[in-house]
């Protein structure tokens, strides 16, 4: 994969040659008109593993983008209640993913996220603790959270 992505940016630096722009918006039309000349002859060349793992990763990145707006629009509504009520908590969450690079992505999609914050790891990496601002469930904070970032990372990376 690493290698066919190495490639993809060479077809985009030569695409930058031949037009003789550098600039960033040619280079990404050569980025996009190299993976379309490496989609063509994905049979030829076994690249079909590369475009699905391009499409898991711009699903992870949409289903990030859908949680940040959506918590946004929750802090929103707690902030601008009269009274506010809150149930805030550290919750317990037992990981899936056990690899370095998955563990740090999860733990910074949970951060940048609103309401929400990576506080610890556990030593032997299969506790991952959160900080929450509102928690009344924790089982189902769980839950989302296994079901739409962890998910979604497993199904990019692995």
């Amino acid at each position: 994969m690493t290698g066919l992505f190495l490639i993809n940016i060479l077809l985009s630096l030569a695409w930058g040659a031949v037009t003789g722009s550098f600039e960033l918006v040619n280079l990404g039309f050569g980025f996009a008109l190299g993976s379309v000349a490496l989609y063509l002859i994905r049979e030829q060349v076994g690249t079909g593993g590369y475009f699905s793992r391009a499409y898991r990763v711009g699903n992870l990145a949409l289903t990030f983008i859908y949680e940040l707006v959506l918590s946004a629009l929750r802090v929103a509504a707690i902030v601008l209640r009269p009274k506010i009520d809150l149930e805030p908590g550290i919750i317990a969450y037992p990981l899936t993913v056990d690899r370095d690079f998955e563990i740090t992505m999860l733990a910074n999609l949970i951060t940048l996220t609103p309401g929400t914050l990576s506080v610890d790891v556990s030593n032997d990496r299969k506790m991952l603790y959160v900080h929450c601002i509102d928690v009344p469930d924790p089982q189902a904070t769980i839950d989302d959270i296994k079901n739409g970032f962890e998910r979604k990372i497993l199904e990019a990376f692995r």
